[in-house]
């Protein structure tokens, strides 16, 4: 039994809850501290003191806010509805992102465009990695939607931070949405100082960003930057996705606007972030192989000292104090010192001040390098063989998917990579992030660049980075099974129980059985171990003590959102053609193949009741049958001794270690759920069961014990018509999601391979288990369809040391040829 006032003490705050303006100030007045306990000021024991304080209290903070990223590899980015839509779960330590086996449940979602969820799981993890799938009902919309997972121990950070995915999903049994006659598009034009701010005098570098306003999407509009004279100060030219760079030289008193030209002629302006007399600059140079020199400027102060800190991922990678020379120094930061991925340059004055920050983005040195091979042609219903290797010195988790590509499915935006490293570090979309990892976009520093200085602020906050106290967190992590919350008020009132013990039952077998006693709050936690599927959950007190309460089981699910505009969904004359064909795919597979579409693993758990071998059991078949339960008790049940106390019926179990008899009634179970009044047990039709089990001793289970237990089995599990105590609740519960079985046809056989069954599937194969050994060759094989095109081969995955990788390869599936008469 878990008691709330037992949980284990963590952060008191979320951290990403307070408005950017706000992050912004207690983060870099933190990291303002961890740089002064670092860099040092005064003599040497003082200095190698803060450095010691600093450097504990950072891998404290890290320990007690361990950060969890999620990544799912989706099957495939469009369905219709009958599809299944499939997912493998990978999950890593937030610094260091190797595969992180803490949480032990994820909880994923399906949100519609108006951020409601249409459909919601429980995945079981182990070992980092988890798979699960949705089957799309036909009550679905044709739309856009949103495919989101987190765990437990993530609910008590930023919904910003949760994976989130878009897919769309078409709803061929409904007349398709008419498409509404275009808009005139609008546009957004934003700019960012390189540092944060743009200084009277100082040179400085100026980013902006292009998109349009219905989508989010990058435009390539031109235009330039004026004066409040009218005069020409900088170009706008975007480099990549809308988002481009200039420099110039601000003035003092003068004011700027940029002027955009947009497609149907017209400008739109927008004015640019105001010049101040007095602050700082920082820019960054990534001009050799092996530093950055990062320049400080200052107008107003031109001898002051300066701090620069630099972080990744909450490691801190960058350290040093200087003095400003003419309001002038370059600090130079060698490459190597730096962690993979995002690090933050922060700057601070003498005051203590936070006054500029730039990001920078350096490429994983270790990466999973896959190499994906297969032949390129192929006939109906042939055989495929793909052969993976991997450069890892450790195993490696992959995940396959092989779909067809047509006008509605196109080649993923993104992949575990750029998750990973980049879009998992920066609020706000980005697009087409699987450009900055492909060839192109690794030689492209300019567009990686301009993400960094567009792209804003990351998921770290500091504020309680230096505090004594480990913080608090509302959520615990389920680092053994799922945590099912449960509330406790007067019914009278509806004011919060406290102190109250309640049990917990799930009718069935193995039988499930728990207690917990109230919080202060009324609140209530049970540890569900291994619970899989949908079963029925019993919630109740023991009414012969407590009989005026109301009991409720809370879901787990969270209920903070974020907000955006999803990718309007375009179905254009030219996708009415594999729209129909999807609508026959899904009527055909399901016609041919549905009995074998819903085949599931059976979970290795313990069958076993929770009370393990019992002192004694009794299959009443095996022995004269009673119609009266009084009957069955006095014959054959040795160690329980039936007694009555006026109008009541007792139990009275022996205490064989001790050759005694208890004197109080045991606990009494059918089919798992407690009987408080023996009166209804009595009154229970013995032909209804299967199975008695007595425990002939104390029984202890969680900090309560029992005067011996006595529990009763029914043949089908499920109460057999037992009529539960009013006051009890009993609700369905979804556990976890049981494994199902990804099912595909065969044709190893002539007679397979000549079936007039119908093959229309256009999602080939799905793997989600793969593990490929170093130096070892693992072979994937599956059949092709009915369905001539292109298919696209994804594999991804994650070693044990945390390396990504990602693979496509395009198959061609050749029509039917053609017979000779």
């Amino acid at each position: 039994m878990l008691y709330l006032n037992q949980m284990p003490e963590m952060m008191k705050k979320p951290r990403y809850n307070q408005p950017q303006s706000g992050r912004r100030k207690y983060a870099l007045r933190t990291l303002l501290c961890l740089a002064i306990g670092i860099a040092g000021i005064g003599n040497a024991s003082a200095q190698a003191s803060q450095d010691n304080e600093a450097v504990k209290s950072l891998q404290k903070h890290r320990q007690a806010s361990l950060q969890e990223k999620l990544y799912l590899h989706i099957d495939r980015p469009v369905y219709a509805c009958g599809d299944e839509l499939w997912f493998k779960v990978y999950n890593v330590d937030g610094s260091l992102h190797r595969p992180l086996d803490m949480s032990k449940v994820t909880y994923v979602e399906l949100l519609d465009a108006d951020q409601k969820p249409a459909l919601q799981a429980k995945v079981a993890m182990k070992d980092g990695a988890g798979s699960g799938y949705f089957q799309l009902p036909s009550t679905l919309q044709t739309g856009s939607y949103t495919v989101r997972a987190y765990t437990s121990w993530m609910k008590n950070f930023d919904p910003a931070f949760y994976f989130q995915q878009q897919v769309t999903i078409i709803n061929t049994f409904e007349q398709l949405p008419k498409q509404e006659a275009p808009k005139a598009k609008g546009y957004t034009l934003q700019f960012f100082p390189e540092g944060g701010n743009l200084v009277t005098g100082i040179a400085g570098r100026v980013a902006f960003k292009v998109t349009e306003s219905q989508n989010g999407k990058g435009a390539a509009l031109t235009g330039q930057v004026l004066d409040q004279e009218g005069n020409a100060v900088a170009a706008l030219t975007p480099h990549k996705y809308g988002m481009g760079r200039f420099s110039f030289t601000p003035e003092q008193g003068k004011r700027y606007t940029a002027k955009l030209q947009l497609p149907d002629g017209s400008t739109m302006e927008q004015a640019l972030p105001q010049v101040h007399e007095r602050g700082y600059t920082l820019q960054l140079a990534d001009s050799t192989d092996q530093h950055l020199h990062l320049a400080v400027r200052s107008a107003g102060r031109p001898d002051e000292h300066v701090y620069l800190l630099g972080h990744t991922r909450q490691q801190v990678v960058s350290s040093e104090r200087a003095l400003l020379q003419n309001g002038k120094y370059v600090f130079r930061v060698d490459k190597a010192t730096l962690a993979d991925g995002i690090t933050h340059f922060t700057v601070f004055n003498t005051a203590g001040q936070p006054v500029s920050e730039r990001l920078y983005f350096k490429y994983p040195t270790k990466e999973l390098a896959l190499q994906v091979s297969a032949p390129q042609q192929y006939n109906l219903r042939d055989k495929v063989s793909v052969e993976l290797q991997a450069s890892s010195q450790t195993p490696a988790s992959l995940s396959m998917a092989v779909y067809k590509l047509d006008s509605l499915q196109l080649q993923p935006q993104g992949h575990i990579a750029s998750y990973i490293w980049l879009e998992s570090d920066l609020k706000g979309a980005i697009e087409s992030p699987a450009y900055y990892f492909s060839d192109a976009g690794r030689e492209d520093r300019q567009a990686m660049d301009n993400l960094m200085l567009t792209n804003g602020w990351s998921r770290f906050k500091w504020e309680n980075v230096l505090e004594k106290d480990v913080p608090k967190h509302a959520y615990l992590p389920e680092n053994h099974g799922h945590l099912l919350f449960g509330k406790v008020t007067h019914k009278s009132s509806g004011q919060p129980a406290p102190g109250i013990m309640t049990y917990l039952a799930s009718p069935g077998r193995p039988i499930r059985f728990y207690n917990a006693q109230s919080n202060a709050d009324g609140k209530l936690l049970f540890e569900l171990k291994d619970f899989y599927g949908n079963k029925d959950l019993v919630l109740q007190s023991d009414f012969t003590k407590d009989s005026t309460y109301h009991f409720e089981l809370l879901s787990p699910f969270s209920t903070r959102y974020t907000s955006g505009p999803l990718s309007p969904l375009q179905l254009t004359e030219a996708r009415k053609a594999d729209i129909t064909e999807r609508h026959m795919q899904v009527q055909v597979e399901h016609a041919y193949y549905g009995g074998y579409r819903n085949r599931f693993h059976t979970p290795g758990i313990d069958s076993t009741a929770f009370y393990g071998q019992p002192s004694e059991s009794y299959l009443l078949d095996d022995y004269k049958r009673f119609k009266v339960m009084e009957e069955v008790m006095r014959e054959y049940v040795q160690a329980v001794q039936v007694r009555t106390r006026g109008r009541n019926f007792h139990f009275m179990v022996m205490n064989r270690p001790y050759k005694s008899i208890f004197r109080q009634d045991p606990m009494v179970l059918l089919d798992g759920v407690p009987v408080f009044n023996i009166n209804k047990i009595i009154a229970f039709d013995p032909l209804k069961v299967k199975q008695l089990d007595v425990i002939a001793s104390r029984f202890f289970h969680g900090p309560l014990s029992y005067d011996g237990l006595v529990s009763y089995h029914t043949y089908g599990g499920d109460l057999a018509g037992f009529e539960l105590d009013s006051r009890a609740l009993m609700q369905a519960y979804e556990g976890l999601q049981q494994q199902r079985e990804f099912y595909a046809p065969t044709y190893e056989t002539p007679e397979q391979k000549s079936s007039r069954l119908a093959d229309f599937r256009n999602l080939l194969h799905w793997a989600p288990d793969i593990t490929l050994e170093p130096g070892k060759e693992e072979q994937v094989s599956f059949y092709t369809s009915d369905q001539p095109g292109t298919y696209l081969v994804v594999v991804q995955g994650l070693t044990a040391t945390g390396e990504t990788g990602y693979q496509l390869l395009q198959i061609k599936v050749n029509g039917p040829v053609a017979q000779k008469h």
